[in-house]
C-alpha cells in the first residue's frame, strides 16, 4: 500500500479511533496519545494482510486503550476531589444529522455516562463504548478483545446494568438545557441568589473537579442552598477578581456548555444537566490541565 494511501486510509477512520480512545480514558491527550501509537502499528503492519482497515484499527486501538486505562486507574486513586473526564470538544450538532443517531453518540459521551464508565472493568468498558456507541457487533468486539461471543455478552449485560444504575433517570432537552444555562448565566453574573436558586431542583448536585490545582468543591454538594450559596459566592469572587471576562457557549461532550476565560485563560467550563424546568446536576472543570484542548 503506498503511504498516501495508507496515511488517507487512517485519517478516514481517525473521527472513530479517537471516539473509542477518548470514551475509553476519559482524557483528550491520552486518547490522542493511543490513537498516535495505533497511526505507529499501522504504519508498520502488512497491510495486504488486512482484510478490513477499520476493524484492524479499532481492535489496536482498543486494545492500547485497555492496556493504558488499567495504569490510569491506579494514578486515579490519589486524585485530589472528584474527578471528571477533560470536556471534549464535539460538532455532532452540524456533523451527524441523523436525530437518533446523534442523541446516542451524545449520551455515550456525556460527563454523566463517563463518570459511571470510571467504575467498570477495563474490559466491561472496551464493550460497553463498542456496543452501544458505535453499534459493533458482539461477533466483531470478542475478536477485538480474544474473548468468546458468550463471554462479550456477558460483560455487556454487567456493564449496560452498571451503566443504567448509575445514569441519571431522566432525558435531558437540549432546547431546555439552552435556555436554563442563559438563565443561570445571567443569574450568576448579575448576582442574583434568589434568580439563582429558583433554576436549581431540591437535590440539585454539583461535583467540581479541580484536581488540586485551582478552586473547587473537595466534596460533591447537594441540596439547592448549598449548590446555590457556592455558585453566588463563587460568581462574585471571579467577577470582582478579573479584569476581563469572557464567557462562551461551546459544545463539549455532545452538550452545550459554557467556557469561561479570566483575563484571557481558560479558567472552568459548566455543564447542566436539567428536567423538568429545573437544573439537576452541575458538573464544574477548573483543573486547567483539563482545559487546554479547549482553547483556541
Amino acid at each position: 500500500m503506498a503511504t498516501n494511501s495508507m496515511t488517507d486510509v487512517f485519517e478516514e477512520h481517525r473521527p472513530v479511533l479517537m471516539g473509542v480512545a477518548y470514551r475509553m480514558l476519559g482524557r483528550v491527550a491520552d486518547a490522542e496519545d493511543v490513537v498516535q501509537e495505533a497511526w505507529l502499528r499501522w504504519s508498520t503492519s502488512d497491510h495486504d494482510q488486512v482484510r478490513e482497515p477499520r476493524a484492524f484499527l479499532v481492535r489496536v486501538t482498543t486494545r492500547l486503550a485497555i492496556d493504558r486505562l488499567r495504569h490510569l486507574q491506579s494514578r486515579r486513586e490519589a486524585y485530589v476531589g472528584p474527578w471528571l473526564p477533560e470536556p471534549y470538544a464535539t460538532e455532532l450538532e452540524s456533523s451527524v444529522p441523523d436525530t437518533a443517531e446523534r442523541a446516542v453518540l451524545a449520551d455515550s459521551v456525556s460527563l454523566a455516562v463517563l463518570v459511571v464508565l470510571e467504575s467498570l472493568s477495563p474490559l466491561e468498558r472496551a464493550v460497553f463504548v463498542l456496543r452501544e456507541a458505535f453499534g459493533f457487533p458482539f461477533a466483531e468486539i470478542a475478536v477485538t478483545l480474544d474473548r468468546t461471543e458468550a463471554s462479550v455478552r456477558q460483560l455487556a449485560g454487567r456493564a449496560r446494568k452498571h451503566v443504567d444504575e448509575g445514569r441519571p433517570r431522566y432525558k435531558v432537552d437540549p432546547a431546555e438545557r439552552r435556555d436554563l444555562t442563559e438563565r443561570f448565566l445571567a443569574a450568576a453574573t448579575e448576582g442574583d441568589l434568589d434568580g439563582l436558586m429558583s433554576l436549581l431542583a431540591p437535590d440539585v448536585r454539583l461535583v467540581g473537579d479541580s484536581g488540586g490545582k485551582s478552586k473547587a468543591p473537595l466534596r460533591t454538594l447537594h441540596s439547592a442552598d448549598k449548590v446555590g450559596r457556592f455558585l453566588h459566592s463563587t460568581a462574585g469572587k471571579v467577577a470582582r477578581a478579573a479584569r476581563e471576562l469572557d464567557v462562551r457557549f461551546i459544545e463539549a461532550n455532545g452538550a452545550e456548555c459554557l467556557f469561561i476565560l479570566v483575563d484571557g485563560r481558560a479558567d472552568s467550563v459548566f455543564q447542566l444537566d436539567v428536567a423538568d424546568g429545573l437544573i439537576q446536576d452541575v458538573y464544574i472543570v477548573r483543573n486547567p490541565d483539563k482545559l487546554t484542548s479547549l482553547v483556541p
